[in-house]
């Protein structure tokens, strides 16, 4: 039988403790592939990290050392993308429901029995590397996608890849007429705090808020962008580091000033931000001097967050929030019994 795609000069990792059954797939796949075997996790784990032509491997659940979880947690939770992308196809013996449950859960991508036949274990490796590839296929085109998209869709501002090719245009004609321009860096620090008060729901619409005044107090000619979560980017033409500096400070002054009220609390807004010109930044392309702007807002001092009371035990703020969602309806004649229960426990908790 024919390799099953063009993989044939890459490496196939059977891992198993069991020598029979490593021997079994060997004997099946190296007319196809070339093939490594190991006995253990760890072994099987070292040998990935240091061999790049590995691009499959089927592995036990139960081994010495490292067993087949632990493996599969290694392999997805892989810095590496190469390791992380790695199809993995469990060798199932025995194993009950639950196991293959959790092997699937941390990233496993089909399951073959020990005692599969030789057309049974081509067919399906030629399966899960058929659907992987049409799954790297799929996000190259996501990404695609992305690289040619121009704006935001949750803000309109324009992406990071779109401010990129505008902040050419105008470095380029800086540079050619000797004219100014500058960066800033803009960010909502207060970002993760919204979310964790109110949701991140909340959090976005006011990043949105954020984008709209930031694109009110720009020119038409000037580039605005979000480049991160909680980011925002100006790129602005004709313009020296003290007039950004000055607008850099505006805008911190308005996003501190403002504040939101959710079920009666006020969330309060913090801003940092980093400025860079052609003027006084010795650069030599648009990057750069975008590098710099967000080097200086990591370096920026975060105002510091107020302390945030502690709150209640879980299972007592849960209990609370399910009385204070109940429908009178609901509880019909017994409401009564309800207001006398709480006026006890009201009464017990007082002293």
């Amino acid at each position: 039988m024919p390799p099953p795609t063009d993989l044939a000069q890459k490496r196939v990792l059977v891992v198993d403790d069991s020598k029979f059954v490593r021997r079994t797939f060997v004997s099946i796949l190296e007319s196809s592939f070339a093939v490594r075997e190991e006995a253990d996790g760890e072994a099987a784990w070292q040998a990935i990290a240091g061999d790049p032509s590995i691009v499959l491997v089927f592995t036990d659940l139960e081994m010495p050392k490292v067993d087949g979880f632990e493996l599969l947690s290694r392999i997805r939770g892989s810095r590496d993308a190469h390791i992380r992308a790695l199809p993995v196809v469990v060798i199932s013996g025995n194993e009950g429901q639950e196991n293959k449950q959790r092997a699937r859960e941390l990233g496993a991508n089909d399951f073959i029995g020990k005692s599969a036949d030789a057309p049974e274990v081509l067919s399906r490796l030629d399966t899960v590397l058929r659907m992987v590839r049409a799954s790297r296929e799929l996000e190259a085109s996501r990404q695609a996608v992305e690289r040619t998209a121009t704006h935001d869709p949750l803000t309109g501002t324009l992406t990071p890849h779109y401010l990129v090719t505008e902040g050419r245009k105008h470095f380029a004609h800086a540079r050619r007429h000797g004219r100014e321009l500058s960066v800033l860096a803009l960010r909502l620090d207060s970002y993760d705090d919204i979310a964790l008060a109110a949701g991140k729901d909340i959090a976005d619409v006011v990043v949105t808020r954020v984008g709209k005044l930031v694109m009110q107090k720009v020119r038409v000619e000037d580039s605005v962008a979000r480049t991160a979560q909680a980011t925002f980017m100006v790129v602005a033409a004709a313009t020296g580091a003290a007039q950004m500096l000055a607008l850099a400070q505006r805008l911190q002054r308005e996003l501190e000033q403002a504040k939101v009220s959710y079920r009666e609390r006020s969330l309060k807004f913090a801003a940092s931000f980093g400025v860079a010109s052609l003027a006084v930044d010795a650069v030599n392309s648009i990057e750069d001097l975008m590098r710099l702007a967000l080097q200086r807002l990591q370096k920026a001092t975060r105002p510091p967050t107020e302390p945030k009371p502690a709150g209640l035990p879980p299972d007592i703020e849960g209990a609370l929030g399910v009385l204070e969602r109940a429908d009178r309806a609901r509880l019909g004649r017994r409401a009564a019994e309800v207001v006398q229960r709480l006026k006890r426990i009201a009464k017990a908790i007082a002293g």
